[in-house]
């Protein structure tokens, strides 16, 4: 196996399964290794509390999906004496693609998209399970990674958010609130790209709070966008425009 696709299995496997020690409360987990002549899988799971519950009562959420798009910020922790909360942040973007199912509720990045959200309708299922699946021919190196979202002190300062995460069955985005939710820890950064890719259309509360009011209250975060079609890009620049 390449030097590259080892360190990032390291990590990945590494950053997962002290999740499951540290957060998950369950008393076993079961490890599977499938490796073959084109990529190597690795997939945990325990039998705790389920990720995106914990997540939800710990930082008293209102809804379980807003988990997962806490976790797609990053520097999201329940123990930050002990986590930086940037393990599943970096993990997902290292794998060619990237799973977790919690109770009901799935969740998938590859490295070339964003994260998708689903619902199997299956709640009862306990516990989490995490899939890393990397091709054996990839170049991709950590270092990369991390630059990617360091700054020149190599500090974890950018991130990209995928804004359709916000989206609860189909709901547009119209209101302040929403968009409250979508800024929160947005502080913690100095530069928040949003990805509007799936996004129709949104309403001008929404996009005064993010790209107006929360801007001037934070002028050291600086906020760009990305995939905004041209209803999203000229409410955009609507309320940029307005005194």
């Amino acid at each position: 196996m390449r030097n590259n696709i080892k360190s990032i299995c390291e990590y990945g496997f590494t950053e997962m399964f002290n999740n499951v020690i540290d957060h998950s409360e369950s008393d076993t987990a079961i490890v599977s290794i499938k490796y073959t002549a084109q990529w190597i899988s690795m997939m945990i799971i325990d039998k705790g509390i389920g990720i995106f519950n914990k997540i939800q009562e710990h930082f008293n959420l209102s809804d379980p999906k807003q988990s997962i798009l806490e976790l797609s910020k990053g520097k999201l922790t329940s123990d930050p004496d002990r986590h930086s909360g940037e393990g599943i942040f970096f993990s997902s973007r290292m794998f060619d693609e990237f799973r977790i199912l919690s109770q009901g509720l799935f969740f998938t990045s590859k490295h070339d998209s964003d994260w998708i959200m689903d619902y199997n309708g299956k709640p009862e299922n306990t516990g989490t399970c995490v899939e890393m699946k990397i091709s054996l021919n990839s170049n991709r190196n950590i270092s990369e990674v991390f630059n990617q979202y360091s700054n020149d002190n190599f500090g974890f300062s950018k991130t990209i958010v995928p804004v359709k995460l916000l989206q609860y069955e189909g709901m547009e985005l119209v209101s302040r609130s929403q968009a409250k939710r979508l800024i929160t820890r947005f502080d913690r950064f100095e530069e928040v790209i949003l990805n509007f890719d799936g996004i129709s259309i949104i309403g001008q509360s929404f996009a005064d709070e993010l790209f107006r009011i929360f801007k001037n209250n934070h002028p050291n975060v600086h906020i760009q966008y990305i995939n905004a079609n041209e209803n999203v890009e000229g409410m955009i620049k609507h309320v940029c425009n307005t005194k």
